[in-house]
């Protein structure tokens, strides 16, 4: 057995940080259990607003954004927050399946960013018709218009 004191320090809770979400980008699913135990928030946030969740998805790591939901993450990330969803993210990319997993988990796909628009808007601006009809199935609003005065119609 190994003494404790034998064993490195942890690295700072930076490290700790960029290295979640690395994880998060890359699909490391091994790491992320032990990054959560030393002490990373699961809802932390990059410079630019996003959580391991947001990246997680974004990337198309299915499995990684599973495992972020089971340990906790908040699908829409803070109520406050103005950046993007992980809906938002993958509705632009055209990722159904992960679309589908944030939905069954609870994302409000009404939801709307710093400048008003929806995961519908996205999905409408990048032309992904399918997430187009799974969000309208989901009751996505399509007479949502944004700070700038665009519609989903005048986005697709």
């Amino acid at each position: 057995m190994t003494d404790v004191r034998e064993l490195p320090p942890l690295p700072p809770i930076e490290r700790l940080v960029e290295l979640m979400f690395d994880a998060a980008r890359m699909g490391r699913d091994e790491m992320i259990p032990a990054l959560l135990q030393a002490g990373v928030d699961i809802e932390v946030t990059d410079a630019r607003g996003y959580t391991p969740l947001v990246l997680a998805s974004y990337n198309a790591q299915e499995s990684t954004t599973r495992l972020l939901l089971d340990a906790g993450a908040r699908v829409d990330g803070d109520p406050a927050s103005t950046a993007n969803t992980a809906l938002m993210g993958v509705c632009f990319k055209g990722y159904t399946p992960i679309a589908r997993m944030l939905i069954a988990a609870g994302a409000d796909v009404n939801r709307r960013n710093g400048v008003g628009q929806t995961a519908l808007m996205m999905a409408a601006l990048f032309n992904q018709g399918a997430i187009i009809d799974l969000l309208i199935e989901q009751g996505a609003d399509p007479a949502v218009v944004d700070a700038a005065g665009n519609c989903v119609a005048s986005l697709a």
